[in-house]
Parts: structure tokens; C-alpha cells; sequence
């Protein structure tokens, strides 16, 4: 029988700390939350791996390094209204739940809606609320949001989204070009976002989130 609890202290010890990711709230979050639940049933063998992990067509669950050095680099607080976008099975947003006051998590693949919901309630992730949407339209309803946090890479964050961000707030994504990408944090100042280089990282591009072609005259 598999002992998911020593891969998972595995996981921190050989892929999140060397990553310079120590801060308490993301390495306990990251111990407590069953990654293998999180995932299809046929890959749950593979749910630690140092890669990306494919839940569906076009969509993983973004390797533990990245998800953690983006946790990191967002420094989320324990009185902040998150958004977590293509939440998938729900692991980032039960991470994230444990670290914010709550967490909005949108899908819109309703077969990973539904079998999220169900696990984080079994899990008991009280303070997510699942918002089945398209993921280019964030959940308006909810917000306005302190941080957003996205899983899966884009070439450009649609305006709707970042419409959704509080002034002074923050959101991380993982901007890929090719098949090169960088993580970046950008923040929102009297209404204008500004980007900052986090670090190196990699991830499929989402649907809806590619470069929209430019029109010309």
C-alpha cells in the first residue's frame, strides 16, 4: 500500500523547500492537503512527481514547485478573499483555503466541478465556495478578489478577469511564450497593473487564454 503522507513529506523536503519556499502557512497547507485525491484515479500514483500533471485535456495540476513559489510570491493573507481560476479537482483551492479567509473557485468542466465539490467537502474546505463558469469570466459575483491566482499557463489574462482584482491586490499566472514561460505577479495601483518576474516555470496554455489576434485595418 502506497504511504502517501511520506511522499508528501517528501514532496516539501525535496521540492518545495530547495525551491527557497519556507514560509509556515505554505509548507503546512502543502502537508496537510492529500495531493492524491486531487487527481484521476489513474494518476494518482503520480500525483508527487516534480512535473505537471495531466487531469484532462488541455488542463494539469501544476507541478508542486510552481504552485508553491507562486503561493510564495502572492504572500496570501489570513483575511484575504481569493480566486482561484480552473481549480480542476480542487486542490489549489483546498491549499489556498487554508492560508486565506476564502477561497472562489471556478471550473467549467463540470465533471471536475463536481467531483471538487464533493472532495473538498469531504475534506472539509468549509470556506470554498465552487463557482461552474467559463474560466475566461472569473466569478464577478464574488468579488472583487485581494489576490487571483491562475492554474495553468496564458499569453494574455482577459480583462474581465483582472476587472475582478481589488485596487492593491495581486495575481499570479505563468505567462508562456512557445514553450518557454515565466510566473509572474502583477499588481493592481489606482487601476493600472503592473507586472513583476517571479520565476522560471511552464504550463499548457488554458483555452480562452491564448493571444486574442489583433485586427487590422
Amino acid at each position: 500500500m502506497t504511504d502517501f503522507a511520506a511522499r508528501r513529506n517528501m514532496m516539501v523536503d525535496t521540492q518545495v523547500r530547495p525551491s527557497d519556499v519556507t514560509k509556515f502557512p505554505i509548507i503546512d497547507a502543502m502537508l496537510m492537503v492529500r495531493r492524491e485525491l486531487f487527481v484521476p484515479s489513474e494518476q494518482v500514483e503520480a500525483a508527487y512527481i516534480s512535473e505537471n500533471v495531466e487531469i484532462a485535456k488541455g488542463r494539469v495540476l501544476l507541478e508542486p514547485r510552481t504552485f508553491a513559489k507562486m503561493l510564495d510570491a502572492l504572500n496570501i493573507e489570513g483575511d484575504e478573499l481569493v480566486l482561484d481560476i480552473a481549480a480542476g479537482y480542487g486542490y489549489s483551492s483546498a491549499v489556498v483555503a487554508r492560508m486565506a479567509e476564502a477561497v472562489i473557485a471556478v471550473e467549467e468542466d463540470e465533471i471536475l466541478a463536481d467531483e471538487a465539490q464533493t472532495i473538498l467537502s469531504d475534506e472539509g474546505a468549509d470556506n470554498v465556495v465552487l463557482h461552474i463558469g467559463p474560466l475566461t469570466e472569473g466569478a464577478a459575483k464574488h468579488g472583487p478578489y485581494d489576490v487571483i491566482l491562475i492554474q495553468g499557463g496564458v499569453a494574455e489574462v482577459p480583462p474581465a478577469i483582472l476587472q475582478q482584482l481589488k485596487d492593491g491586490g495581486r495575481i499570479g499566472c505563468v505567462f508562456m511564450e512557445g514553450a518557454l514561460g515565466v510566473a509572474r505577479v502583477g499588481y493592481k495601483i489606482d487601476g493600472e497593473m503592473s507586472w513583476r518576474f517571479a520565476f522560471n516555470a511552464s504550463a499548457p496554455v488554458l483555452p480562452g487564454f491564448e493571444k486574442q489576434a489583433a485586427f487590422a485595418l
